[in-house]
């Protein structure tokens, strides 16, 4: 990367913590509102930002990305079950690996999840799953609900979480596969279909990975 581009990404971080911190402060009480926020929020980075995870020969022609409305029954407030530390190098797009750190456990009404820690510099809450429409509607690889390393995280009241699965989105390698993404682990399908959150970019490379494709 060139100091152009290290800037250009610390800039595109610092928007998406300002479009989340947007968010935030219109949940619990406008979950609407709050969702036509950040879907605006980002539209606008993937289609005009330099760090936009689209291919740059994409982003004159695009009209936005592809979102279920927003249905109050896939949102939930969790606090995380206590499991043993467990370091996981979680599989990424490329094939390499990611350290994270499992250290706890949602239980939802559509399902169990666990909650990873970035074992790196910093850290973050990591929270990706995949679902019965994974490599149909969305993704194969599954989606993200939480990435506070980068910026997306929906708040919570004490040590709960909000999980909102409106707020679902897509990692950046479904897009384009030079992104280098960490991808759900098998301990994070979800046996239903969660009909919420993003939807399949019809420009996405179609590149998929059947070691994470839907059964």
């Amino acid at each position: 990367m060139t100091d152009e581009s290290y800037l250009e990404l610390l800039d595109y971080r610092r928007r998406v913590n300002t479009l989340y911190a947007g968010v935030r402060a219109l949940l619990p009480a406008d979950p609407v509102r709050a969702h036509a926020t950040w879907r605006t929020g980002r539209d606008r980075l993937f289609g005009t930002h330099a760090q936009s995870a689209l291919p740059a020969h994409e982003r004159a022609t695009f009209t936005g990305l592809a979102y279920r409305d927003y249905d109050p029954a896939f949102a939930f407030s969790a606090s995380v079950r206590p499991l043993p530390h467990e370091r996981y190098d979680v599989d990424t797009s490329t094939g390499g690996v990611i350290p994270f750190v499992r250290f706890g456990a949602v239980d939802l009404p559509v399902g169990t999840l666990e909650v990873f820690w970035l074992d790196a510099y910093g850290g973050g809450v990591f929270l990706p799953f995949r679902d019965a429409t994974s490599g149909k509607t969305t993704y194969g690889g599954g989606r993200y609900l939480l990435d506070t390393a980068k910026g997306a995280d929906l708040g919570g009241d004490d040590l709960a979480l909000r999980l909102d699965f409106n707020f679902a989105y897509h990692p950046s390698c479904h897009y384009d596969p030079q992104w280098v993404c960490p991808l759900a682990p098998p301990a994070n399908r979800l046996v239903v279909a969660i009909e919420a959150g993003e939807l399949t970019y019809p420009g996405a490379s179609p590149h998929e990975l059947p070691w994470y494709a839907p059964s």
